[in-house]
């Protein structure tokens, strides 16, 4: 049986990445692992070497972005190696390419959860990387929490959308990476209005300036505002994310 991965593995590996960036929010379904696909694309475009952890061990989604949904995991002399995306060469790694089929559940307790999260950290054989980003889960429990402590990011993106009941949830994230002693590197607010394609009227169909105030309440950076649009819903439906033109992250400065 093998040894659980250690401390110090987690920091050989982590060593060689020069840049750690968390995309978390505490609610689900605002759209991190898109927001994660867009800045991973992103940090390709300008020839950086970029990793992906999708540690959304129930939930995954980075798969089905980048067309990823059959791939396997293989194992060298040097570790688990990631999955590469077609266009870019990005590397991922994701609890899906362990799994039998594609529906299968993981029906996991925390422990077991954080327990694969230190061996993804320990075992995969990342190489140099200029930007690993990792896809955290919703909430602020075990996943996100051994992500904060063992994989100590750099700094963490906070995705929220417009809505009331999001912004509440996603300041539970921001005052928990504010406790973990993990920089807040900005907000992004993801579903923010819908351009018509008839008529070119911008609609904020659930509030306007919601995430700038956000931002503003924690004194933190609001980088971009990222609309619903019906090709970029295409496209990451399709696996085809790395197509994506548009680069919303243009003036990020992290």
């Amino acid at each position: 049986m093998q040894k659980r991965v250690t401390d110090e593995e987690i920091k050989e590996r982590l060593g060689k990445i020069k840049s750690r960036i968390a995309v978390m929010s505490g609610k689900g379904g605002v759209g991190k692992s898109t927001v994660t696909a867009l800045l991973a694309v992103h940090y390709a475009r300008q020839g950086k070497k970029v990793g992906i952890l999708d540690a959304d061990f129930l939930g995954p989604s980075i798969p089905i972005l980048f067309g990823l949904r059959n791939a396997r995991i293989a194992v060298s002399a040097e570790g688990l190696e990631p999955v590469l995306t077609q266009k870019y060469g990005i590397k991922v790694m994701s609890m899906q390419f362990l799994l039998p089929k594609e529906n299968t559940p993981v029906i996991w307790r925390g422990p077991l959860i954080a327990g694969m999260i230190r061996e993804f950290l320990g075992r995969v054989a990342w190489g140099e990387l200029d930007h690993l980003l990792i896809d955290l889960p919703p909430g602020t429990g075990d996943a996100p929490l051994t992500v904060m402590q063992d994989a100590k990011p750099t700094g963490v993106v906070v995705v929220s959308t417009p809505q009331e009941l999001t912004a509440v949830i996603v300041e539970k994230a921001i005052n928990m990476a504010e406790e973990t002693n993990t920089s807040v590197l900005g907000l992004v607010e993801n579903m923010s209005y819908f351009v018509c394609p008839n008529c070119g009227h911008k609609s904020y169909i659930f509030g306007e300036g919601k995430g700038e105030s956000l931002a503003k309440k924690y004194n933190i950076g609001f980088f971009t505002s990222i609309p619903i649009e019906e090709e970029l819903i295409k496209l990451a439906d399709s696996g085809r994310i790395e197509e994506y033109e548009k680069d919303w992250f243009e003036s990020a400065p992290f």
